[in-house]
């Protein structure tokens, strides 16, 4: 096994102190640029690896975020995942990832976990539960660990959030629909107990009263973000005696979920009925018929959310400043819902 190499071993290559590498390696600033990148060159040239343990001890920082999410197998969270890490990984940083699965008890400890691990922050989007449950975040504050949100999120006084305008979002898609003639919408939603979804739900709700057309409750139905469940959902739409001529879904995987049920039935999209869906996950333009959908900038969204938290750990001053970042939604129009002469994007 060859021997490590220490930061004696870099002082004597240079003929300089063991004490002036280690400062300059830490970024002390009174050592000269010149001289800190000649001893971080040299370090890399001499495969040198500084105990991340020991200067998590020194610096009181363990340079880890964790990331938590409903789910990994949705673009949406990839894309916002990447972007946070795009941020974080030239910051020194590294980022540990957990899942929910839309349950409360495992984002409970997944909090747990990370705390238990020192993270240096979390980022997170809530599970599916709803916000007049308690959540575990008190003691993340008592702890002074930078907490933001992504995606969705729970009002919490000094805690950050980053999101889209979803209730711009909802009311593009439906204000699209009306233009395509469609007279009857209907709309999937998830848990409206969750702030974005409500938002998605109330900007569905304005376009239609808008437009002077009639607002309809039974049109609306809460379903998980699944394919089954849009399937189950719209089987349930069209058995009505008055059925609908277009869905607004709150996600792409329930307007699959939907198209499936729909041509089944022999109904020609867009001809017949037109969908529209939410997150601008892959599949849908990839489709035969292609998915409208509203993209939500994950990507962007990722970043602006590790900048926040960026901002957070390099205030000296430990000031809160909770700041609200929300991003623009843009509707990609398809084939699924385009039965004018308006050019699909």
């Amino acid at each position: 096994m060859s021997k490590k190499t220490t930061i004696y071993d870099i002082a004597e290559k240079l003929n300089i102190t063991a004490a002036t590498v280690s400062r300059a390696l830490n970024g002390n600033p009174k050592i000269s640029e010149a001289t800190r990148q000649l001893v971080n060159d040299t370090a890399k040239e001499m495969n040198y690896e500084q105990n991340k343990l020991a200067l998590a001890l020194k610096s009181g920082k363990s340079f880890n975020v964790g990331v938590i999410v409903p789910r990994i197998d949705s673009n949406f969270f990839a894309s916002v995942i990447r972007g946070v890490e795009d941020e974080l990984y030239p910051q020194g940083y590294h980022v540990i990832i957990c899942q929910t699965h839309d349950q409360k008890s495992v984002e409970i400890e997944n909090i747990n976990s990370l705390l238990n691990a020192q993270v240096d922050g979390i980022l997170m989007s809530i599970s599916n539960s709803g916000p007049e449950e308690t959540r575990n975040f008190d003691q993340l504050l008592k702890k002074n660990v930078p907490l933001i949100f992504f995606d969705r999120k729970e009002k919490i006084p000094g805690v950050s959030s980053v999101t889209i305008d979803d209730f711009k979002g909802g009311y593009q898609a439906t204000q699209h629909l009306i233009n395509q003639g469609c007279k009857r919408i209907a709309h999937l939603s998830n848990n409206r107990k969750i702030e974005i979804f409500e938002k998605r739900y109330l900007g569905y709700k304005q376009a239609i009263i808008d437009n002077g057309l009639e607002f309809d409750e039974s049109l609306v139905i809460e379903t998980m973000s699944k394919v089954d469940e849009g399937r189950k959902s719209t089987k349930i739409l069209l058995d009505m005696p008055e059925p609908p001529d277009a869905i607004f879904s709150s996600s792409d995987f329930v307007a699959l979920g939907a198209i499936q049920e729909i041509k089944s039935r022999g109904i020609n999209i867009p001809e017949e009925f037109c969908v529209v869906g939410f997150a601008n996950e892959p599949f849908t333009r990839f489709m035969e018929l292609s998915i409208t959908s509203v993209d939500q900038s994950p990507v962007e969204m990722g970043r602006i959310a590790a900048q926040v938290f960026l901002e957070e750990v390099g205030n000296s001053k430990k000031i809160k400043s909770e700041r609200q970042v929300v991003l623009t939604p843009e509707l990609m129009i398809r084939k699924s819902s385009l039965k004018s002469s308006v050019l699909a994007k």
